[in-house]
């Protein structure tokens, strides 16, 4: 059995595919039902595909800790919410094996279930979600808000509520203070993905700082 052909059947097995889904997604994937008639570049796209459904190689890449990453189509959004409530202050360890815990702990879904499955994924995410709103006080509503808002930016929630934290840092001094961290213009609104990873990521050392300070002074 070549590589490609044992990693599709340990994929089957690890997504836990009956017959009929699997030939099924095959079908969808390549247009046919049988890996043995598919060359290798479709069985490729069969791998990746199932990758991008929760199956995570033997070979997978591994964090430092030696800790296999989460992989599969919810694990960017789940850690996502994981880092921002870290930047906020209410998270201790960003690292993934803490999600998984807070996750097993808070609703008794394992973590194959909400890599694989989009209900299970979606009650954890919206648990995650009551959770930072509820203890970071990030407001995810959009009601009221245009569609073309920066508002609505996932960054922009968190880095705002992140600067209420910071109540000793003046509310008007929230968008110079980005602005020039990503070096735009002071009127500038429309900040990227990447350039608001940055101003969280920032704003997170100095909540985390100051938590820090608070415990020294509170040490005997």
């Amino acid at each position: 059995m070549t590589s490609s052909l044992a990693a599709i059947h340990v994929a089957k097995k690890q997504l836990g595919l009956d017959d009929d889904t699997y030939r099924a997604k095959l079908r969808l994937i390549t247009g046919k039902t049988s890996t043995k008639e598919m060359s290798e570049a479709e069985r490729q796209s069969v791998i990746s595909a199932f990758r991008q459904d929760g199956f995570a190689p033997a070979g997978a890449v591994r964090r430092a800790n030696s800790r296999r990453k989460l992989s599969g189509k919810f694990a960017g959004k789940l850690q996502a919410l994981w880092i921002a409530g870290f930047n906020l202050g209410i998270v201790r360890d960003r690292d993934d094996a803490a999600l998984e815990s807070f996750i097993r702990r808070q609703t008794g879904i394992e973590r194959e279930r909400w890599l694989r499955f989009s209900d299970d994924a979606t009650r954890v995410i919206e648990a995650l979600k009551s959770w930072i709103s509820r203890e970071g006080g990030v407001s995810w509503s959009n009601d009221g808000v245009h569609p073309q808002s920066y508002m609505r930016a996932f960054g922009y929630k968190i880095a705002f509520a992140q600067w209420a934290i910071l109540s000793s840092m003046a509310p008007t001094d929230f968008w110079p203070v980005v602005t020039d961290l990503v070096d735009h213009d002071p009127l500038h609104r429309h900040l990227t993905d990447e350039e608001w990873i940055r101003v969280m990521n920032y704003l997170g050392d100095r909540i985390r700082r100051d938590q820090s300070g608070k415990v020294a002074k509170g040490s005997p």
